[in-house]
């Protein structure tokens, strides 16, 4: 058996044909971005079904997503934003279940785990960082939102501040980078980490089978448990990261919103 071929399959980004080429660059349907179009399809349709419904099934449904939302919103976006949260409130609720739904749909036997893909989480982060700016000039105007990165009471020595605030301006967009840059590898790392362990696991059967069989299916019981306790964990990590790249987010916008 070939693990580094199912772990490539099933971690790795695959074309299906190309959309527009020019030179070196080509943009294509891939197997995680039909990944992503599914899973937003998905959510679109039974998010919807779930609050509307009345009893059986969809009222289990129901009573998850409400409360969910219910959490989300008062006790992650209103102690940030206060009474602007209802303008940021869909925003957060997308990327919160679509995060969650991407992370769930990778546990699926054969499925594309697309949060583990770099490309996908740093496209998430990008759209961090554009809200993060976008969010401090809708509250500030242009140049003040500019002028917020630079912290009052600087000193007033004449020849001192000039060197001072533009050092101090490129630090602070440095740091905001590298918070989107950490949201990016924290969820990337963590949902890859989760597949590669289990499969490690998995590989013991056949690292110690060539020791012989019955060593090897002796080995069997312990491992496979392993690997499904490990896939168990995958289920409260798909939705803790979820939570945590929705929180700091909100934490990041929060800080431009509110920048005093």
């Amino acid at each position: 058996m070939n693990f580094e071929e199912i772990l490539g399959h099933h971690l790795l980004d695959h074309p299906y044909f190309p959309l527009f080429s020019k030179g070196s660059f080509t943009l294509a349907v891939t197997r995680h971005s039909m990944t992503m179009l599914v899973v937003a399809v998905l959510l679109c349709a039974l998010l919807p079904l779930a609050v509307r419904a009345r009893s059986g099934v969809g009222l289990v449904g129901r009573v998850i997503v409400e409360e969910l939302v219910l959490f989300i919103r008062g006790k992650m976006i209103v102690p940030i934003f206060g009474h602007a949260a209802d303008t940021y409130l869909p925003y957060f609720l997308t990327l919160f279940f679509f995060i969650l739904g991407c992370n769930l749909w990778g546990l699926l036997p054969g499925a594309s785990a697309v949060t583990g893909n770099v490309s996908v989480t740093a496209a998430l982060a990008l759209c961090t960082f554009a809200l993060i700016n976008l969010a401090g000039i809708s509250s500030h105007g242009f140049f003040a939102h500019l002028g917020n990165f630079v912290p009052g009471g600087m000193p007033s020595i004449w020849w001192l501040s000039p060197l001072l605030v533009p050092l101090i301006f490129v630090i602070e967009i440095v740091s905001m980078a590298a918070k989107c840059v950490a949201l990016c590898i924290r969820l990337f790392a963590n949902i890859l980490s989760g597949h590669i362990v289990s499969l490690a696991f998995l590989c013991m059967i056949f690292i110690f089978s060539q020791f012989g069989k019955a060593v090897g299916l002796g080995v069997a019981p312990m491992a496979v448990g392993l690997a499904l306790f490990v896939s168990a964990l995958d289920l409260l990590v798909a939705l803790i990261q979820a939570y945590v790249f929705t929180l700091l987010t909100a934490v990041f916008v929060g800080m431009a919103v509110h920048s005093h």
